[in-house]
């Protein structure tokens, strides 16, 4: 129960998608109990698949969105199958929903034995995708109802694409679900906006979720013509992809690290205060999530916000508090493109770098990530100046409208402040 439920309160959403996922997982279970397994061979097959993929993932890096691509490839084409070597199957369902989850719950046996913690929201999810898959495709399919619609010939394939399209959404539904319940209880100000983290997970399809899709379709349609030998074969080049897009992810984890730890270079040099690139990077994401940011602009927004100081290293003696506004604009632009100087040798990207050099020119000559910098970077400088708390702070940045601040920006910081309360920057 620990594995489902985790530990301390949850989120009504939260809750919402583990006891929907629970209680589809009971009633499989009692009726495969109840009436028996149908042609157990395929179960075994693609129920070694889904608990092979999910062992597989015991390296996987932070941050990557499907750590078992190959288990989530089986899980599907479970769901979709229709013919095994040209004779129609009769599993059904309910027992493809079964299998996934016994193939899972057998996979977490090792994984917790060495002290790994089962990832009971992304079960949750692959249990529902899984069976919103297998509930669209399997009962149209055994009546016969889906060769009316699409033929026998050419244009039946396009069956299980479309059920694998709204299985794609679905999933996308859930999992932005759970994103935003997880950013609720991130803390004061973390909350973004639903459309946003939807349209996040959407994009996000276009990446391993087309070869997980693809994968899933094709095996599914290789079993019918080839039987249930075909997913040793039709399944390899996944895993090659997982290897090859976890080293990727592993080498972006890498140097996010190294933008933290250069970050701190000012902190710990007494340029700036403590926590201050930290917070401002935090609050950047969130009002760049607040105006629609998604994707690689949000994570070059978060970059840069890190790195907006690193300039003024080479300042001979530190600004008060780390507050370079206070500077003439010609030593700001100096600091900025010093800044950006260093970034681009961190390997950060120009993208990161461009804003870095551009946080210091008038706002409606910079792009939307540096105004968003430039903007929360003031706001946590008025905030440690004790300027009269969060509010006077806001007050002072829409006094500055006219040149330095874009309106837009400023009003989206001031939502993204009143849904925590108004909580100032600099504390904590």
């Amino acid at each position: 129960m620990r594995a489902w439920y985790g530990i301390g309160p949850l989120a009504p959403v939260v809750l919402a998608v583990r006891g929907a996922a629970l209680l589809l997982a009971l009633v499989a279970l009692a009726r495969t109990a109840v009436q028996g397994l149908a042609e157990p061979g395929l179960a075994l097959v693609f129920g070694l698949l889904v608990a092979a993929g999910e062992l597989a993932r015991r390296g996987a890096a932070a941050g990557e969105r499907e750590p078992a691509p190959l288990a989530a490839a089986g899980a599907l084409a479970y769901a979709l199958l229709g013919d095994s070597a040209g004779r129609p199957t009769t599993h059904g369902a309910l027992q493809v929903i079964a299998v996934v989850v016994v193939a899972q719950a057998l996979a977490a046996v090792p994984r917790g034995a060495c002290g790994r913690r089962t990832d009971a929201d992304r079960a949750a999810r692959r249990t529902l995708t899984v069976g919103f898959a297998a509930v669209c495709f399997q009962p149209l399919y055994a009546s016969g109802q889906a060769e009316r619609w699409f033929g026998d010939g050419p244009w039946f394939p396009l069956f299980p694409l479309t059920v694998l399209a709204l299985t794609a959404l679905c999933d996308a539904v859930l999992a932005a679900l759970l994103a935003r319940s997880a950013a609720r209880a991130g803390g004061p100000g973390a909350l973004p906006p639903y459309a946003s983290l939807l349209v996040d997970e959407v994009r996000a399809l276009a990446g391993t979720g087309v070869a997980i899709g693809a994968t899933g379709v094709v095996t599914a349609l290789g079993v019918a013509v080839a039987g249930p030998w075909a997913p040793a074969v039709l399944c390899g080049p996944l895993l090659l992809t997982q290897v090859s897009a976890r080293r990727y992810t592993a080498v972006r984890t890498t140097c996010g690290q190294t933008m933290a730890s250069l970050a701190r270079a000012t902190e710990i040099a007494g340029y700036t205060p403590p926590g201050h690139a930290r917070r401002v990077a935090a609050l950047a994401t969130a009002v760049g999530r607040e105006l629609g940011l998604t994707g690689p602009r949000l994570t070059v927004l978060e970059h840069a916000a890190l790195m907006h100081d690193i300039g003024q290293l080479s300042l001979l003696d530190p600004v008060a508090g780390g507050a370079t506004a206070r500077l003439p604009a010609a030593e700001q632009r100096r600091i900025a493109l010093l800044g950006g100087a260093v970034v681009r040798r961190t390997g950060a990207g120009p993208e990161v770098a461009a804003v870095v050099e551009r946080q210091a020119d008038p706002y409606r000559e910079q792009p939307l990530a540096a105004r968003i910098v430039r903007t929360v970077n003031a706001y946590d400088d008025l905030c440690g100046e004790s300027v009269g708390g969060p509010l006077r702070a806001l007050e002072q940045l829409r006094l500055g409208t006219g040149h330095d601040h874009q309106p837009q920006v400023v009003e989206a910081l001031g939502r993204v402040l009143a849904r925590g309360g108004l909580t100032p920057a600099g504390a904590g």
